[in-house]
């Protein structure tokens, strides 16, 4: 016997592949942090590409917004246990990213920083051949928006 508790929400009968077991379909959008949003206005906004502690690259909100850019849909599948479906999102794509710079990566890892501290080190195998970009827009709004 399993209880509700153990077996989540059920997903609906065209959805159902597409959502892993355990997980529900969110039609909403939960936003998830481990501290308050950082507002970042977009003329103190900047990014920056770096080798070690050697910087490469870095551009102004204008200048990345410049970039070549991506539209692409995915599912997303949180480890809180909701997906969403069908999401849509447009930015510039970590491929291009690395062309703007004229870097080839010279390891099979990236670390990411972001504005608040946070950091991550990442295969670079799944950011790169399309499968991931830095977002700008989501469904359309701009992603202060979002």
């Amino acid at each position: 016997m399993v209880t509700r508790g153990f077996t989540g929400r059920r997903p609906t009968a065209d959805s159902a592949s597409r959502i892993p077991p355990g997980q529900h379909e969110e039609h909403g959008f939960p936003v998830l942090s481990a501290g308050p949003t950082p507002r970042v206005a977009t003329s103190d906004w900047t990014f920056s590409l770096r080798v070690g502690p050697k910087p490469v690259k870095s551009w102004s909100w204008d200048e990345f917004n410049a970039l070549p850019m991506t539209t692409m849909t995915r599912d997303i599948h949180c480890v809180t246990t909701w997906s969403k479906l069908d999401t849509q999102w447009e930015g510039v794509l970590v491929d291009d990213i690395f062309a703007a710079a004229s870097l080839t990566p010279p390891t099979e890892f990236v670390l990411a920083h972001t504005v608040e501290g946070y950091s991550t080190n990442l295969p670079l195998a799944d950011l790169t051949g399309g499968k991931a970009m830095v977002a700008l827009r989501y469904d359309g709004a701009p992603s202060e928006a979002v």
